[in-house]
């Protein structure tokens, strides 16, 4: 398997969705709790800052995607935010650090100074050994901070990267 990184388009809309779609059924990573339709995921991915998503080289198959857009407004404007997703079937396989590392990239040619993540859930183990692995510096860690699908609560950490 090939990964190749693109430019989200209105025709990845409906893989895109099932991607972003299963995190947020899975209830352990996003805290969204809606579901996004194929017209839902053109107007919320075509609103971010960008959108990137992961294709195999060989099949075209959507592997997976990231959103980037401010952390914040105004004076902390310089302050980029992203998530990820991953298709279930294809995590661990390297998806995840790809993408993660062009949006370090793609952040840095938009003009933003920094990348801040404010909330990965404490139990998302690889999420955490990734950003350690890529240079994220851990600021702390909320506790309770997120509300698990099944109702109970984790910490949540937060990370920073410059650019």
């Amino acid at each position: 398997m090939s990964v190749f990184i693109r430019s989200f388009a209105p025709e990845d809309a409906g893989e895109a969705a099932a991607i972003w779609n299963r995190v947020v059924e899975d209830g352990v990573a996003f805290p969204q709790e809606e579901y996004l339709d194929e017209a839902g995921a053109i107007q919320f991915f075509t609103s971010q800052s960008f959108t990137a998503v992961a294709a195999d080289e060989d099949t075209g198959e959507l592997l997976g995607l990231y959103i980037l857009h401010p952390n914040n407004i105004g004076r902390c404007g310089h302050i980029a935010n992203a998530s990820y997703a991953v298709r279930a079937d294809r995590r661990g396989r390297g998806v995840g650090e790809a993408l993660v590392r062009h949006s370090l990239k793609k952040a840095g040619e938009l003009g933003f100074k920094l990348m801040q993540f404010n909330a990965v859930v404490a139990a998302n183990a690889p999420a955490l050994r990734l950003y350690e692995k890529l240079g994220f510096v851990r600021l702390g860690t909320i506790p309770g901070g997120f509300r698990m699908k099944d109702g109970h609560f984790e910490d949540i950490v937060l990370f920073y990267h410059t650019l």
